[in-house]
Parts: structure tokens; sequence; C-alpha cells
């Protein structure tokens, strides 16, 4: 049988998650929220987001002033003792400036505390403040993680651990603790569009998340057939593909655009001020939105664009980073995550025809 697919498999129930990096919101009259009010925003969202049966939630990590969450471990961990079902991941932690022995004892404590429910997803990170702050040579940033990954890949199989490299000390039959309760910490790779990320992760046999934060998301259908080509080559396990791209929901398509566009422009040419971008258009935001990878809308806007992705990209799992337009205001996030929950997810297995539901999306 052929590795590739010409159409998605709509056999396995697609998996719908949100992600988050703790954007400040506002409170609706244009104050930001304080670090602390943010963070505790973040644990009401994931909590609903359970009550409504979305599959996985997932937080970022930057050190940046306007996110508030630097140790997805620590608020994941929180999170865990507040739900129920619902998964919990990083999105992503930031391997290359951590240490590998510490990522895995931290996650597995998550695990243990959610009952299986953990996973982290490792990745290089789009942003860099946090090499300087760790005192990492972004020089070796190529070295860091390619070294951290083999090492991280060891401490998977949880038993003694024998490991040189030039980035840490070596480990000599070492034992890590805690060990996962199953034997298993579901571990995932995110890849911005390295052709050599891509088989990197195959190697290890570990599932893919593709961050697609811009462009028309069919260009990545290439990067599945890479992965399943290499996971071939390699003999391991080419497990389905998530992706993972920015948008956000309110109850009409001109909400949510005046919602995000404002706070979307100011963070956008902040940050690319300091990577040499010239300032967004709103041109390009509209483009981005009709033709690209921004899912910003009513629930069946946003629902049909995602089936519209699904269709031409074989993947198993879809996450909206539902938080994308900066400092949105709390109760419309809150709202959010609801349409999300209960008109998104169904609406787009309709569209699919894998109306094959994981939980019960009534509010609670």
């Amino acid at each position: 049988m052929s590795i590739f697919h010409d159409v998605p498999d709509t056999t396995r129930p697609i998996e719908f998650g949100l992600d988050t990096f703790g954007d400040i919101p506002d409170d609706g009259v244009g104050r930001l929220l304080r670090h602390g009010d943010a963070i505790r925003q973040v644990l009401d969202e994931a909590i609903l987001a359970d009550q409504l049966g979305v599959d996985v939630y997932a937080v970022g990590e930057h050190h940046r002033p306007e996110f508030a969450i630097s140790s997805p471990e620590t608020v994941l961990a929180g999170i865990a003792t507040r739900t129920d079902r619902i998964k919990l991941a990083s999105g992503v932690t930031v391997l290359s400036s951590d240490d590998p022995v510490r990522v895995f004892q931290r996650f597995a404590t998550v695990d243990a505390l959610s009952d299986g429910r953990a996973q982290v997803i490792l990745g290089r990170g789009s942003f860099t403040e946090s090499f300087p702050l760790f005192g990492y040579d972004m020089a070796d940033y190529e070295v860091l993680f390619e070294e951290k990954i083999e090492l991280f890949a060891e401490l998977l199989k949880e038993g003694p651990v024998t490991w040189s490299g030039t980035t840490r000390p070596a480990l000599v039959d070492a034992e890590v603790y805690p060990k996962t309760d199953s034997g298993h910490l579901d571990t995932w790779v995110g890849v911005g569009g390295s052709p050599q990320s891509v088989i990197r992760t195959a190697k290890y046999g570990l599932p893919l998340m593709l961050a697609i934060i811009g462009g028309n998301p069919d260009r990545f259908a290439p990067y599945v057939q890479l992965y399943q080509r290499a996971a071939a080559q390699f003999g391991t396990t080419a497990h389905p593909v998530g992706m993972h791209s920015p948008g956000f929901i309110a109850d009409t398509d001109e909400e949510a655009v005046e919602l995000v566009w404002p706070r979307y422009r100011v963070l956008r040419d902040r940050i690319g001020a300091l990577r040499g971008w010239p300032p967004v258009t709103r041109a390009e935001f509209d483009s981005e939105i009709a033709h690209g990878s921004l899912y910003i809308g009513s629930a069946e806007t946003v629902a049909t664009k995602i089936a519209g992705a699904l269709r031409n990209i074989d993947v198993g799992r879809f996450d909206l980073i539902y938080t994308a337009g900066g400092s949105i205001p709390a109760a419309a996030r809150l709202r959010a995550v609801e349409l999300y929950g209960t008109t998104v997810i169904p609406r787009v297995r309709e569209l699919l025809g894998t109306d094959v539901p994981l939980g019960d999306r009534t509010m609670a």
C-alpha cells in the first residue's frame, strides 16, 4: 500500500485543539490585564474547552512582555487539576534553550497530575529571546536542537540513559524520574517549514505538528508526503500529522475583524520591526483571511475555511491559535472558545462527512 494519500483519510476522527501563547487581554475598556490575571484567564478558557469537548489545549512558551506564559508545563499542571478529559500540550516547548532531562521530568509530572493527558511539542521556537536569557549562543542554534532532541528521544524510552554531546554534560546509565504510568510520554515536534526538520521528526518516529502561520496552507501538503516517505525509509511510524494556524471567532465576520485587526497590526508591526519586515497593511490582512492562514470570522466562516484546508492537507489534527490578535478582551476570548467547541468543530465534521463526536459539546 502506498504511504501517500491523494485525499485526506476521513476514516479516522480528526482531532481539534486550541492554542494560546497567554496573550495579555484587555478588560474590555482598553486596560491590559496583569500577567497573573492573564494566566488565570487562560485557566478559565481551558476549563471551558474541556467542558465543551475540545480535544487538545496547548499553551506556548514566550519570554516577551506581550505574553504571560513562559513556563507551559506549570500552567498545564494547574489546568490538569481543574479538567477531566482534554489533552494538555505545549505549543511549543523551546527545547534548544532548555535541558531535556528537566523538560521530561516536568512533563512526566504533568502527565501524572492529568492521569496521562500530557503532551509535549518540542520545537526550536520562532522567537529567540530564550537563548540569551538562559545563556545560549545563537551561533549554536542548529547543534543545540540536534543534540537535545537526540537526548530527549533516549529519555522517552524511560530506561537507563547513556548519552554524550557538546551542549550539556554526558549521562551514563542515568535513571530519570518520575516515570510515566503508561511508559510513554506523548511527544511531538513542531516544524515551521524546514524540510530537514520534517525528515528529522520522521527519523525519531515522532508525530509532526506543522506551524502554518501565513500564506496558502496547501503549500504544506508536500511536507506531509515528505514525512510519510521519510518514515518509510527510516522504518519508523508515520503518525497522523497536525497543523496549527492563527485565527479568531466571533458572532459575525465584522465583529471578528473589528476585534482582531487593530490589535493584530500593533503586535505584527512590533515584532516585524525587530525582523526587518515592512508594516502590515489592511489589504494584506484581508488577503490572509480570504486566501491564507488567518481563520478569522463567524463560526460558519471559520468552519468552512478549516474544512477547506483539511480537504487539501492530509492531517489528523487542527489547532486554532485563538488568541492571535493580541490584547483581545477577555470576554470575547471566552466567547471564541465557546463558538469553537459548540459550533465550529461539529460544523467542520459535518462539512467533511466525519461527524464523529469526541465529547459533549453542550455548555456545562
